[in-house]
């Protein structure tokens, strides 16, 4: 699914003057990165959603898919029939979720029209069970009461409160929510908002959180994120700059669903240290809250496993 969505960006620029194109994208990093909540569409003509679809979807497609894997590990006998993508514009988190899940149907709702029309384009072929219909994304939003699972992916940042409240409060009312936003300080505030919220609404939490217990990390001296790794594309380097080919694309989410879900494993929070003989894993657990364990060679088969560990994978 990723070659195909690589296949289906490549391209889209044509047409588009390179500076023009990175002009775009710098504008627009800025308004998703949560420093302009707004009542409008920030994507506004072709030109903006083609410079950010391809610069931004891969990494937003690797984000979601992470969290979406996490999330699949908690009910792996469960997958959904219909999913709903909240202000999904040009459709990373449908195609994370269909390399996650097979045999649903998504639809995505979103208040940019241009968004929603090269989404459906880039789509073409590949996600033909996608419907594309465009929401006022705030109050006033449902989802179908038949939705399995709702996605909501660097969206809240754009959200003043009281839509942002309005749209977790939506999503709450499927079986299983998946929320996902930049792994900055600002976006782990915002999720652990709706994180709040969704427990509120009755739901579980069962990803990255082994708990449903307020968050252990005290706001202001730390926050909660992950990474995924990204392939950089020229437009990235052209707008970023460097030689790696690669990027690693920081991100905090929230899982939460209706199911019933056993107890869920500690969580490792931070990039495991590997030193002679040992590992350091800094876990989030359910009964001590966030905590260091070493282990070492003589755990035998735990060393192993902790030497292939990754940040953001369950331990138990």
């Amino acid at each position: 699914m990723h070659d195909e969505l690589r296949a289906a960006l490549a391209g889209l620029l044509d047409g588009l003057p390179p500076k023009q194109a990175a002009q775009a994208v710098e504008r627009l990093i800025a308004n998703y990165r949560g420093t302009t909540p707004t009542d409008a569409p920030v994507l506004r003509d072709r030109a903006d959603v083609a410079a950010y679809a391809a610069y931004r979807m891969p990494a937003t497609f690797e984000a979601v898919r992470a969290a979406l894997t996490a999330f699949a590990a908690r009910v792996p006998d469960w997958s959904p029939a219909t999913h709903v993508d909240i202000g999904g514009g040009t459709g990373a988190a449908t195609w994370a979720a269909a390399a996650t899940w097979q045999g649903h149907r998504s639809t995505v709702l979103d208040w940019a029209q241009p968004a929603l029309d090269l989404g459906r384009e880039l789509a073409a072929g590949v996600l033909p069970d996608t419907d594309w219909q465009r929401a006022v994304i705030g109050a006033g939003l449902s989802v179908p009461p038949d939705t399995d699972l709702v996605t909501v992916s660097y969206v809240l940042g754009e959200l003043r409160p009281e839509a942002r409240r309005a749209v977790v409060e939506a999503a709450a009312a499927a079986p299983a929510v998946v929320l996902i936003e930049p792994g900055t300080p600002e976006g782990y505030l915002r999720i652990r908002e709706a994180r709040d919220q969704l427990i509120a609404a009755g739901l579980r939490i069962v990803a990255p959180c082994p708990h449903g217990d307020t968050c252990p990390i005290v706001v202001g001296e730390d926050w909660c994120h992950f990474s995924a790794r990204v392939s950089r594309s020229s437009l990235h380097r052209q707008v970023k700059g460097g030689s790696l080919p690669y990027e690693d694309e920081k991100f905090s989410y929230v899982a939460a669903t209706a199911l019933d879900v056993p107890a869920a494993p500690a969580r490792i929070v931070r990039k495991p240290q590997l030193r002679k003989g040992q590992v350091l894993l800094d876990l989030c657990t359910a009964e001590e809250g966030l905590r260091r364990t070493t282990v070492t060679k003589r755990h035998g088969a735990d060393y192993r496993a902790a030497r292939d560990a990754a940040w953001g994978d369950a331990w138990a």
